[in-house]
This record gives structure tokens, C-alpha cells and sequence, in this order.
């Protein structure tokens, strides 16, 4: 081979000792090939420099083995750990992520739609099931399969996700079981974001089925930032008698809600209690550690890639795949003080 030549699919298979068909499967479907000769062709692959003409490929199989994701925000932590694992999941079966984001606005979640499928994304990953039906419905009409993650969907569609109702609900029991009647809540934007509406209703569920009236339970919702979690704290702190517990839609939102208590010279959890959702890494390091409950991102991401690899090579594939929370007890949640009314 020419030092300066662009090295091919022959020189490769030559380098290896294997065909150029084995070297092809090795790039597109990687897990079809033993893993001694998988290692023996990528080897030779990156000793030669070899770059696959992907157009080719993509003209030949119908496929650019390009996946795509579009999520609500890139500010927000709560999709890191998922998207990690989604794309090393999508990698060992030789995809690669394209991330876009639609800032909880159904238009431009279609947009990034349209651009991703016009790029050939073979595959989808969203965030959620509230959209447009017409936008789900594009999707269909150009064959391109999708799943939805983060939650457990309705109707006919492909989710790998959780149970956020019940895992909300779940968490309300235990608040409650500790004595607490005078709950509040911190809760995500519900517009287009059935994660946060799910929350909600979870909370509201236990504390109906512990005789608490809906109006006994304040609820403000609120954009995912540490200040708006404290704008709302400060609101709800308002009250007379004012809550002695705080349920936030997220961790975000009850570090800020923190940090507000702190500001109006209330202990957590002696004059209020918190609690958060999702136990991002901050939930774990501020001071008390926060009561949440643990989302399994990383599981989450990893069995939606394997999904979707399914739909998009057209294998059996089971349709929901529910991935169990736990509730992580740590040191902002104690039992009510017995006069926790407003400070004269």
C-alpha cells in the first residue's frame, strides 16, 4: 500500500488475516464477530488509519449507523448518567450519538426531529411521551424507530423508564408515616413534561389517601434551577402555619430549596424538612445529604440503546422495560417539631 494512499477495506482484511466481509461485519454489527477476531480487524483499523466511507455504507445498507437523542435541556444533570450509558451502549454496536435539545418546547423537539432524520438517524431516543401525536406519527411514516425513556408511556410505543407516580408516592408515604401532615411541594414545570406532572400526582395521591385535602397541599411549580427552587421555598415559608415538610421534584430544586431555609433561619430538618428526586451526585455532598429518591439513569440508558438496536434491526423486542427506583434516606427528612408554625 501507497504510505500515501487512503487506506481501504482491502488493506484492512489483508492487515487482519480475515475477508472484507468479516471486516464489515466487524464495523456494522460488531456483536456478530468473536471477540479475538473483533480486536485482531480493529486493531489493524487503527494501525492503518482506516476511515469508513460511511456514505457508502449508508447507500449500501439503507443505515448511517448514526442514533439520535433529543432531550429537554443540556443544563439539567438528571440526563447526564443516562446519556452516558446510552452512548457507550450504542458504540460497542459501532453507532454514534447525535444529542439535540428542545428546552420542553413540543415545535422544536419536532425540528430537531425533521434535522435528525434528515442527517438519516436510524433511531430515536426522547425523553417523555408528551408531545403532538403528529409528531410521533412523522416519525412512523418515515420508518424511523424510537423509544421513549425517563417514564413507562402509554399506548403502543417502545419506553424503558420508571414509575414516576408511584415512585413520588411512595416517597409522600414515608414522609408521612415520620408524622408530617403539613406537606408542600416544589414541583417541576407539568407543561409538556409528564415526569414532573406523574411527581406531582404521586404526591397528591398519598397524601389524599392519608386524609389530607388537596387544598392542605400547597403546590408551586417551578423551572429546574437552584434559584427557582429557592424563589418558591420562600413563597411556601410564607404560610401560617407553614409546612413542616417540602417535597421537590428534583434534587435541583431542594438544594435550592435549601439554601433558601438557610437564608430565613431555619434548620433542616429541625425547623423543615426536604426532600429531592432523581439523587444526582449533589444530593450525596451538600450538608445535610438530601433524602431522594434514586432514579437508575445508567440502567435506564443502557437498556434504551439496547432497545432501539432491536427496532432498528428489526428483532423481537420487548415493548416496556421497567427499571425499579429505591428511596435514598439521608439527613433532611426528620419527624415534624411539635410547635413548627411561623417564628414570632
Amino acid at each position: 500500500m501507497n504510505e500515501h494512499a487512503k487506506p481501504t477495506l482491502d488493506d484492512v482484511a489483508r492487515a487482519a488475516g480475515v475477508s472484507t466481509a468479516t471486516v464489515s461485519r466487524c464495523l456494522n454489527s460488531p456483536d456478530q464477530v468473536i471477540a479475538l477476531t473483533r480486536e485482531r480487524v480493529m486493531l489493524a483499523v487503527e494501525r492503518l488509519g482506516y476511515t469508513p466511507d460511511f456514505g457508502g455504507r449508508a447507500l449500501a445498507s439503507r443505515r448511517t449507523n448514526t442514533v439520535g437523542a433529543i432531550i429537554p435541556t443540556m443544563d439539567n444533570a438528571i440526563f447526564a448518567r443516562g446519556l452516558q450509558s446510552f452512548q457507550e451502549t450504542l458504540s460497542r454496536f459501532g453507532k454514534t450519538l447525535l444529542v439535540a435539545s428542545s428546552g420542553y418546547d413540543p415545535a422544536r423537539e419536532r425540528q430537531q426531529m425533521e434535522a435528525l432524520a434528515g442527517r438519516g438517524a436510524d433511531g430515536l431516543l426522547l425523553i417523555g411521551s408528551a408531545r403532538p401525536e403528529s409528531s410521533t406519527e412523522y416519525l412512523r411514516r418515515r420508518g424511523i424507530p424510537f423509544v421513549g425513556a425517563w417514564n413507562l408511556g402509554s399506548g403502543d410505543g417502545c419506553f424503558v423508564g420508571f414509575d414516576n407516580r408511584a415512585a413520588a408516592a411512595r416517597l409522600a408515604e414515608m414522609v408521612i408515616a415520620r408524622g408530617h401532615r403539613r406537606l408542600a411541594m416544589i414541583a417541576g414545570i407539568s407543561y409538556m413534561n409528564d415526569r414532573a406532572a406523574d411527581r406531582t400526582a404521586g404526591v397528591r395521591a398519598a397524601a389524599e389517601a392519608a386524609g389530607i385535602a388537596p387544598a392542605d397541599l400547597p403546590v408551586i411549580e417551578a423551572a429546574y434551577t437552584f434559584e427557582d427552587g429557592a424563589r418558591a421555598m420562600g413563597e411556601l415559608m410564607k404560610a401560617n402555619p407553614r409546612p413542616t415538610v417540602v417535597m421537590c421534584g428534583n434534587d435541583v430544586l431542594a438544594v435550592g430549596a435549601m439554601q433558601m431555609a438557610r437564608e430565613l433561619g431555619l434548620k433542616v430538618p429541625g425547623d423543615v424538612s426536604l426532600t429531592g428526586f432523581d439523587d444526582i451526585d449533589l444530593a450525596g455532598v451538600v450538608d445535610p445529604k438530601l433524602t431522594t429518591v434514586r432514579v437508575p439513569h445508567r440502567r435506564m440508558g443502557e437498556a434504551a440503546a439496547e432497545m432501539l438496536i432491536k427496532l432498528i434491526t428489526k428483532q423481537p423486542v420487548e415493548r416496556r422495560i421497567e427499571i425499579p427506583t429505591a428511596i435514598i434516606e439521608r439527613g433532611t427528612l426528620g419527624p415534624p417539631r411539635a410547635d413548627s408554625g411561623h417564628k414570632g
